[in-house]
């Protein structure tokens, strides 16, 4: 089984970000430093934009990237299946493996990506984290940092300052602030990368209990 308590912290850097958050952001910049250095570049790039001495523009900038008209999201079962049915069983066998390793969710829904993370530092079968990083974490991963190319976030600014230019401004911040948080995600990806050797193939194995149905389903509709 591999070691996964760095996931533990790197969950960190998908949390609403307060006072503290840039040193979380060093500590976990030091867990990745040597052992995955493409990764802890990433995190180079995010702390070199990030408004670390403006609680409220670091605040902003996370509720615009996942928050409120956002970029994306970081509940990883909506980004896969929006609003379909299969979120909620996701939602249910996450919900399940949650109570079994004691690990709290907190305000968050199941699917949330901080608290998958800290999952898979719990996790004891093997079987069951490749599937949670392979079919569900790297997609969802590779479909939200897609969400910060130029042309999307253009579409994204548009509709968001018809929509919610009354209810939080962009901050004062570069323009290539605004999409700092594609680099934590890349961070993790990278990390992904490094830990389960992945490749974008079409899944062939045979799925357990908790994504076997799923997985199935995403197979059938896929040859329509």
């Amino acid at each position: 089984m591999k070691d996964l308590t760095h996931y533990h912290t790197l969950a960190d850097l998908f949390e609403y970000p307060n006072a503290e958050y840039p040193q979380k952001v060093r500590t976990v910049k030091r867990v990745l430093d040597g052992r995955y250095p493409l990764a802890a570049k990433q995190l180079e790039r995010f702390l070199v934009l990030l408004p670390e001495a403006d609680v409220i523009a670091m605040q902003e900038l996370f509720i615009r990237s996942f928050d409120v008209q956002a970029m994306t999201t970081l509940d990883i079962g909506y980004v896969l299946f929006g609003d379909d049915y299969k979120r909620g069983e996701l939602l249910a066998n996450l919900n399940r493996e949650h109570r079994e390793a004691k690990n709290d969710c907190g305000s968050e829904l199941a699917d949330h990506l901080s608290n998958i993370l800290r999952l898979l530092s719990k996790l004891k079968d093997e079987e069951l984290v490749d599937e949670l990083v392979e079919d569900i974490l790297a997609p969802a991963l590779r479909a939200m940092m897609s969400e910060f190319a130029e042309e999307r976030i253009a579409k994204k600014n548009k509709s968001y300052q018809k929509h919610y230019k009354t209810l939080i401004d962009t901050p004062f911040v570069s323009d290539e602030a605004v999409t700092l948080y594609q680099f934590p995600l890349k961070a993790l990806y990278e990390v992904f990368e490094q830990d389960f050797s992945l490749v974008v193939v079409a899944p062939t194995k045979q799925a357990s209990d908790f994504l076997g149905s799923l997985r199935t389903e995403n197979e059938i509709e896929g040859a329509l």
